[in-house]
């Protein structure tokens, strides 16, 4: 298991997003060497975990439990079967493009050692945004992403350090219980009824999808299982 790309976003001018400057940095690119990962801060203030690369809308984006986006080159092989285009490294705004790593299966709080230094901890999947939608191109995206429900993991920094192409990354922690960053984003997305099994990962998970889970299971009166 391996990072076959690094990839770090300029602010950039649309036409398609949000923000009152009209700015993204979704357009990524691989580096060309190391790059710093830290933790950036809370959510709202800190930006990417990554050195160099723009979060620009940093309500949604950014902060330290979206700290980095990675995505499988695997995933990204069988959408350019589906859509009949290429899509390169950093396509889908994805700090890291990996080889070889099951991201979406991933557990929620597994964690992952990349190259000597860095270590990092899956905390969900990504939603998918107009801005998504816009920089693809692709008419309907947003609904055929979720449908898939592989939307790559999001991860906080515990060890800061660098990473590069080419660097291993080695699964050195599994949590146990059996929520993937797949069914995550399905209880969060299309299938509700999932969310008091969330619930499992406790404090590793994402705090907007905790919150959600917990308010769930307390109007809905939902059982939960221990």
């Amino acid at each position: 298991m391996k990072l076959l790309s690094v990839n770090l976003g300029r602010p950039k001018p649309v036409p398609y997003t949000g923000q009152r400057d009209g700015l993204t940095g979704i357009d990524k690119r691989p580096a060309d060497g190391p790059v710093r990962v830290s933790a950036p801060g809370a959510k709202g203030i800190g930006g990417s975990g990554l050195a160099g690369d723009a979060v620009c809308e940093t309500r949604h984006h950014g902060g330290d439990d979206q700290a980095v986006y990675a995505v499988a080159r695997e995933d990204l092989d069988e959408w350019e079967r589906a859509l009949g285009r290429t899509l390169p490294a950093g396509s889908f705004g994805e700090n890291l493009t990996t080889e070889g790593v099951d991201v979406s299966g991933a557990l929620i709080g597994e964690r992952w050692a990349v190259g000597p230094e860095v270590v990092l901890e899956v905390t969900s999947g990504r939603i998918p945004c107009r801005t998504f939608q816009s920089h693809l191109g692709e008419r309907g995206w947003v609904k055929r992403f979720t449908e898939r429900a592989a939307p790559g993991a999001y991860l906080r920094v515990i060890t800061p350090g660098e990473v590069r192409a080419g660097d291993t990354v080695r699964i050195v922690h599994r949590p146990d219980h059996d929520v993937t960053v797949a069914l995550q984003f399905r209880a969060v997305t299309t299938e509700r009824e999932l969310l008091p099994r969330l619930l499992a990962a406790g404090d590793a998970l994402h705090p907007e999808a905790l919150r959600q889970a917990r308010e769930h299971v307390e109007k809905s009166g939902a059982t939960v299982e221990v």
